[in-house]
């Protein structure tokens, strides 16, 4: 996956545009680095990056979503396809164990991912050049979109805030090990008992700051249909959690994939109005 990064990032700027995701909310395809903002003042961001969406990946060479850049195509079934798959099946497993310690009904988070409905899942490369001041953003604070993300780093610079703290942390990259982290869908899903945390990336600290960050994740999102709410109807926990935080609201109204088409929307600079932009593309980071 790395390699089919590097070979798709070596392509033309021209070529590469060809398949940029583009200003309307899609995700899928190729983002240029400068194209989506880091904070509300607009600050360009640093990074590039090729999605490919698990749809796509899974029934390839039917096309469901979009076509990709050669170099994409020439690994989907030897590296990409198979990539996808397991990832999914490792997500899939963390939400049944998630199912059970939220008391929900067996099967119940499995339901809102369904298998036959499409959805935002996708693997994504991302490049991101060195030369950059320390404290440069490479992308913004925010929380991740979907409900389970699959990370794999090779370098530092990935940063959390965890709850009470007020000074970012690094997460340490550690060889054979990925990152999961939770996103908004189970945040919400869960009344917030699971947590939707803040995290950003900077250039790499220290000696590592003079080389390419290259990372790769997959984002397991639920199906596009699916309503982001609080499930107290199936769980007494989460009911209980969200009778005991009466100021938060666990009732997005958005479906899935409303929720993150208007966030990628409104990261896009070419979206941009003021800060008012930034505000509609957040997620769960001030609940």
């Amino acid at each position: 996956m790395f390699k089919m990064g590097e070979e798709t990032m070596r392509l033309p700027l021209e070529e590469k545009m060809k398949y940029e995701q583009g200003d309307g909310g899609r995700s899928f395809g190729y983002k240029a680095a400068g194209s989506s903002a880091v904070d509300a003042s607009g600050q360009q961001d640093t990074m590039e990056f090729i999605n490919v969406s698990k749809d796509d990946a899974l029934a390839y060479p039917t096309v469901v979503h979009r076509t990709y850049p050669s170099t994409v195509n020439a690994r989907m079934e030897s590296t990409i396809t198979p990539f996808v798959a397991k990832s999914v099946q490792v997500n899939d497993t963390i939400l049944e164990i998630f199912n059970d310690k939220l008391g929900l009904p067996k099967g119940t988070l499995t339901k809102l991912h369904p298998k036959d409905e499409y959805s935002g899942s996708e693997a994504r490369t991302t490049k991101n050049p060195p030369g950059y001041a320390p404290d440069r953003m490479a992308i913004g604070a925010h929380t991740d979109f979907g409900s389970l993300s699959f990370l794999h780093n090779r370098l530092g610079g990935l940063q959390v805030l965890p709850p009470g703290y007020t000074e970012w942390q690094y997460v340490k990259p550690i060889q054979g090990h990925a990152i999961c982290n939770i996103g908004d869908a189970l945040s919400l899903f869960s009344g917030g008992i699971l947590r939707s945390n803040l995290h950003r990336v900077l250039s790499p600290p220290g000696p590592q700051s003079h080389l390419e960050r290259w990372s790769l994740v997959f984002f397991t999102r639920p199906g596009n249909s699916v309503v982001l709410r609080a499930l107290v109807e199936d769980s007494p926990l989460v009911a209980e959690a969200v009778r005991n935080t009466p100021g938060k609201n666990f009732e997005s109204g958005e479906t899935a994939k409303e929720w993150f088409a208007r966030r990628v929307k409104y990261q896009r600079l070419n979206n941009r109005v003021g800060p008012e932009t930034w505000k509609a593309s957040r997620g769960t980071e001030n609940e």
